[in-house]
């Protein structure tokens, strides 16, 4: 980070988005005051035999935010600037999202400082065993279930899910989602963010009268979510996706650019950048495009008052958590772009992810369509209650999202006699 850049954090932001919805909503001080912290939170020290014999010390963290609306569900990241702020507000994010998408689950997340890359899979595997014997006391199908998030996968899952089964003496699957499919993982969860953040956009573009056949097309940020939103957008709608990045830079086309050539190109080199026929673009240059669709897949706080007024875009399909700032929010608000905000856009993850602990808790599998059409109910669903709440409150979606989500988990808050 360079001096004259500042540090946003990422809990602040949660709690202004909060503190803005809960004004509107009329929310008593001790609810409020509830909803603004984390019902509890672990923080662990593991210590790791590393390869070379040494033994290394690493932190890690698991927070639980509310649990209110039913056990709490969240990724698990491994990151070597991981903070205890960060998991904090995407906790938080994760009990909006699951209330948006009305799915009977709170919100939960957990991180490890620690750097994948510079590890080997033997050190990454002691690294998720050692993270479970010390979590494993607060987790559970009916506590807490973590997931795949930054840098862990669905054999990490495996390994989690391994270890917890020997601490517990029997197989339990349900403990952990975005496993592989063999292990009691869900047909349909490695596309469902990405897939979620389509069914979503499909219906923005109704409402605003836009075209998606042809539509051109931004994606910062190439893993998992961009990716998939760039082959399901071309397969779902024809989208022309002109630019794409990773954390090297990105690529620009204005004819388009091929899915499959630009995801084998990566998976060769690393980075999408010096894909033949293109020209290279900054990160910061693909969010300040004349597209249609924007849809931010990285990390957080890329869109702020310093480059808000600057998006050129229709529409903003949030795949990545807290990628607007609150005041970049406003800015895009008053410029007429329809923001299509995180915890909505990508709540198609969590939501597949219910479904893979519905499925493990009664032992009975659905086949992918069937994962797919309850996956576009629930999306339909929430993007409806969202716009719907922000015509009638006249406020940007992201706000009307709050007010959705924080209304269903302040109903529940009192009905349980909390506050």
């Amino acid at each position: 980070m360079s001096s004259d850049e500042k540090y946003i954090n990422p809990f602040k932001v949660a709690q202004q988005q909060l503190d803005e919805a809960a004004e509107l909503l009329q929310l008593d001080q001790a609810t409020h005051e509830l909803l603004r912290n984390p019902l509890r939170e672990l923080h662990v020290t593991l210590p790791v035999k590393m390869d070379d014999g040494s033994t290394k010390i690493f932190q890690g963290f698991r927070v639980q935010y509310n649990d209110a609306r039913g056990p709490t569900k969240g990724g698990l990241r491994f990151h070597p600037s991981e903070t205890i702020d960060t998991v904090r507000a995407l906790a938080a994010w994760m009990t909006w999202k699951c209330a948006v998408v009305d799915i009977p689950l709170g919100g939960g997340k957990g991180g490890v400082i620690c750097n994948p890359k510079a590890m080997s899979q033997g050190e990454i595997e002691r690294l998720s065993r050692a993270y479970i014997r010390q979590v494993g006391r607060i987790i559970g199908l009916e506590k807490d279930s973590p997931a795949p998030d930054v840098y862990t996968n669905p054999q990490i899952m495996a390994w989690m899910v391994d270890e917890f089964s020997f601490l517990k003496g029997s197989n339990e699957f349900g403990v952990i989602t975005g496993k592989p499919l063999n292990l009691g993982g869900s047909l349909g969860r490695g596309d469902a963010t990405a897939r979620g953040g389509m069914f979503c956009l499909r219906e923005a573009s109704k409402i605003l009268n836009i075209k998606l056949k042809d539509a051109t097309t931004a994606i910062q940020g190439y893993g998992n979510a961009g990716s998939f939103a760039h082959t399901l957008g071309v397969e779902l709608f024809g989208l022309r996706v002109v630019a794409v990045s990773d954390s090297k830079g990105g690529i620009y086309n204005a004819d388009g650019l091929s899915f499959d050539e630009v995801f084998s190109f990566k998976q060769e080199t690393g980075s999408v950048v010096g894909f033949p026929g293109s020209k290279r673009i900054s990160n910061e240059e693909l969010l300040e495009l004349e597209v249609d669709v924007l849809v931010p897949s990285a990390l957080e706080n890329v869109i702020t008052d310093a480059n808000a007024a600057n998006i050129k875009a229709k529409i903003s399909v949030e795949l990545a958590n807290g990628p607007t700032t609150p005041e970049a929010d406003k800015i895009l608000y008053e410029n007429g772009v329809y923001v299509i905000p995180d915890f909505l856009a990508n709540a198609g993850g969590v939501t597949v992810s219910y479904f893979e602990m519905v499925q493990n808790a009664y032992n009975y599998y659905w086949d992918e369509p069937t994962v797919h059409e309850r996956l576009d109910k629930k999306m339909t669903d929430a993007f409806h209650a969202v716009h719907k709440a922000a015509q009638e409150h006249k406020v940007h979606n992201r706000l009307a999202a709050y007010l959705v989500a924080v209304n269903r988990v302040a109903e529940v808050v009192k009905l349980r006699g909390w506050t």
